[in-house]
């Protein structure tokens, strides 16, 4: 569900996005260089008494109840400890996580950060106080105060997990082993119409990063701040791909069927998608390729028209506590952001593999986040292509 519309209402509105200094794949920056003025909103001053039930929206594998695989539930041991009953919907895309949030319907959203200043910039969320959030202590500091999860110093969510999104590919029908994402981008790549690529106008910045690297003349500093040439560049970048993409995926669980098949043998994926294809016995790899990669830091954030704010808290402690978080990482395949939760993986090894307490590999990760028309490079005297005429290109490119 594509939101084309979102971002011009929030400029129409008054909240003057200016500009900028937020470097996207930058670990380092800190909140508050975002350039606009999020509503006044407060956060929760105090827990009072659950509520008795809660909304859950979610990235598939953040919010497992046991529907899909008995063995894996979250939620059940925390609606005995809480009182709280628990729905959870899971959403495929930002975008539609966007929609389902302007319903009023849901309490918690797990947002990644293509969709976290939309919502923080049209009211959807609200400030969390992290003081009362106790496993809050224990999140790695790097993941805190983040540009996507907070403006102007004030924290707008909690964060769960991180990772970069993967090149992957079936060794038994990709050989050598692809170092480049030009497998994907090379008009005379020996694998068209097997590639499958990521379904939302937020891939377009994963054409930009390997412009990046292999049209240094463009002089793209970020992936999400583009000006018209760079952007109208990368929009044709994708255009060629097309022919070569035979499937474009939201829902992991049907690119993995497909590469199952080996109706696509390559592709970009998460890890999730990965460890679910090879435990089924398909011969899969992935890696970060050499002009890297984008990615995700994803944050719990609480519906500002919740009317179960004392069970959202309560879920936002439980799911980033030590043995959940580490739980969840494992299953969907990410780093943790609890630094507790190391201690707690079933894999001895996980948080090596996946650099969880790893801060520079972190900050090599161009992680998604909500362009605007304010450069967020720090330039000014060009503007920047927004959200909306990402969404837009989108469409022309898929056709």
């Amino acid at each position: 569900m594509k939101n084309t519309a979102l971002l011009a209402g929030l400029l129409a509105a008054g909240l003057a996005l200016t500009a900028c200094g937020t470097t996207a794949g930058n670990s380092t920056a800190t909140g508050g260089t975002q350039g606009f003025t999020p509503p006044a909103l407060p956060a929760l001053g105090k827990l009072g008494a659950a509520e008795g039930q809660l909304s859950v929206l979610a990235w598939p594998g953040y919010a497992e109840n046991g529907s899909n695989d008995p063995k894996i539930d979250w939620v059940t041991p925390f609606e005995q400890q809480s009182g709280c009953k628990v729905n959870v919907k899971p959403f495929g895309t930002s975008d539609e996580a966007i929609s389902l949030m302007k319903t009023g319907q849901y309490d918690v959203v797990s947002a990644s950060g293509d969709a976290s200043l939309r919502l923080i910039a049209s009211g959807d969320v609200e400030p969390v106080n992290t003081s009362l959030v106790p496993n809050y202590n224990d999140v790695f500091g790097f993941l805190k105060n983040q540009s996507w999860n907070s403006v102007n110093g004030v924290a707008y969510g909690i964060p769960h997990g991180w990772g970069a999104n993967l090149l992957t590919w079936r060794t038994d029908k990709v050989t050598p082993a692809p170092t480049s994402w030009s497998v994907m981008f090379d008009p005379n790549s020996r694998y068209k119409g097997k590639i499958t690529a990521y379904d939302s106008p937020i891939y377009i910045a994963d054409a930009a990063l390997y412009l990046k690297a292999h049209q240094p003349d463009l002089g793209i500093k970020n992936p999400y701040a583009l000006d018209s040439t760079q952007f109208q560049a990368a929009v044709d970048l994708l255009k060629k791909q097309r022919p070569l993409v035979s499937e474009y995926w939201s829902d992991y669980l049907k690119e993995s069927q497909s590469l199952t098949s080996a109706d696509t043998v390559l592709g970009t994926a998460w890890q999730v998608t990965v460890n679910v294809t090879k435990s089924g016995g398909v011969p899969l790899e992935s890696a970060v390729p050499s002009e890297g990669a984008t990615g995700w830091s994803d944050t719990w954030m609480v519906a500002a028209k919740s009317q179960h704010k004392n069970c959202a808290y309560l879920w936002m402690n439980y799911i980033i506590s030590p043995k959940v978080n580490a739980q969840v990482a494992e299953y969907f395949g990410e780093a943790p952001a609890n630094s507790k939760a190391c201690a707690q993986t079933t894999d001895t090894k996980h948080c090596d593999t996946y650099h969880a307490g790893d801060a520079t590999y972190a900050s090599k990760i161009a992680y998604w986040t909500t362009p605007i028309s304010q450069c967020l490079d720090g330039r000014t005297d060009v503007k920047c292509e927004d959200y909306g005429a990402w969404t837009q290109a989108w469409t022309e490119i898929k056709g």
